[in-house]
């Protein structure tokens, strides 16, 4: 009981920050395609430790609490909800094998709020198989040193620290021995390509990174060489799902606020009847309520399943994200019928609503992607090849 109480006030606090904090920016971030700083410092701050360990100094909530802080904030911006959502993927990933090093040197702080971490794992020219990795990590003594490029690193260049993903090169090592390191922000070699220039998520930061002979330590590799694919399919792809789920649901969740609170306003001069009294129009909110509400218990029992490592984790996760970029689509594209003239102006919410849900479709795994593994599931055949 005292763990849902806790939820309870972690969720509370996610909705303070985003009516407070984030709202009031959201339009400033997405115009001016500026990473939205003063929202993560905010959450950083009070929410930074909510996946980390108790026993780490953290919060200690798993996959559903991902879900409805990224509900609360996606609802108010979805760019800086994204940009928390990977730095408790992240955070999710160091802590799960972390060594006595890694809890001391990053979930200490994580915790205290004093560290931002995130995930760089895709690449140029792997397309959506965002595990498949060319990055190549030599072994130099007690020091790894990593060649390569990323892409779409969010909150890229503002991070403390990047959760990186490596193939092995030694000449002794394994065929496709990926492997997962963090890597500090000042490490040299770290070489920031040009600014996102999205059609959406324009504060997401999500820029390119090259690795020029970057050094690290080798008490920066997570877990044991050869773990990155234990890593991808057992921490990174339920969080990552999930963070993803929970923020555009929010956006659905705005996306219906906005169009209830334009009818609900909405009398026309020459007749004085509102539009609130239009059968079609109660009938088409009615849908749209519904479409985000069955939505959002699939996304909730999804992150539950997924905690208890129930029989059908899988299946819900992977369905939680694309039946959610569908939902937030769908219900963002009836707001606009709604709302007519009004809210298909340039400057109004819907407009920046509509740009960032489709991002929700082509962020890897893609929704054909996520659909075709929950049939490979059901089927019982592998999620990768036959």
């Amino acid at each position: 009981m005292a763990k849902v109480e806790e939820l309870g006030a972690a969720v509370a606090t996610a909705r303070r920050l985003a009516e407070d904090v984030l709202a009031p920016r959201a339009a400033a971030v997405d115009a001016e395609r500026r990473w939205p700083a003063e929202g993560m410092a905010a959450l950083r701050a009070e929410l930074g430790g909510l996946v980390v360990p108790e026993s780490s100094g953290g919060m200690g909530h798993g996959l559903l609490a991902v879900a409805q802080v990224g509900e609360a904030t996606g609802q108010a911006c979805a760019s800086t909800s994204i940009c928390f959502g990977m730095h408790l993927v992240a955070s999710a990933v160091i802590a799960a094998k972390a060594t006595n090093d890694q809890r001391s040197r990053y979930l200490k702080s994580i915790a205290a709020g004093e560290h931002l971490t995130t995930l760089a794992l895709s690449e140029p020219g792997t397309g959506g198989e965002f595990w498949i990795s060319r990055t190549r990590m030599t072994t130099h003594a007690d020091n790894l040193r990593l060649t390569g490029a990323k892409s779409f690193v969010t909150n890229g260049g503002h991070a403390d620290s990047y959760v990186l993903s490596t193939v092995a090169a030694d000449t002794e090592a394994l065929p496709g021995q990926f492997s997962c390191v963090v890597v500090d922000r000042d490490t040299p070699g770290l070489v920031w390509g040009a600014p996102w220039r999205g059609m959406g998520m324009r504060g997401n930061a999500s820029s390119g990174l090259t690795l020029d002979a970057a050094v690290v330590p080798r008490s920066r590799l997570l877990g044991e060489e050869g773990d990155e694919i234990w890593y991808v399919f057992n921490v990174v792809a339920p969080f990552f799902l999930i963070a993803m789920a929970g923020t555009y649901l929010g956006v659905a969740k705005a996306a219906l606020e906005e169009a209830r609170g334009h009818v609900l306003g909405r009398e026309y001069a020459h007749s004085g009847s509102t539009l609130a009294a239009n059968p079609l129009v109660q009938h088409r909110l009615g849908t749209m309520w519904a479409r985000v509400e069955r939505t959002r218990r699939l996304v909730y029992q999804a992150a539950l399943e997924a905690e208890a490592g129930g029989p059908e984790a899988l299946l819900g996760v992977c369905s939680a994200k694309a039946e959610v970029a569908e939902t937030a689509e769908s219900v963002i594209n009836d707001a606009l019928t709604l709302t007519g003239g009004i809210g298909y102006a340039q400057d109004g919410p819907l407009h920046r609503y509509l740009r960032d849900a489709r991002a929700a479709h082509v962020m890897a795994p893609l929704t054909d992607t996520l659909r075709t593994w929950t049939g490979r599931a059901l089927l019982g055949r592998p999620l990768l090849g036959d």
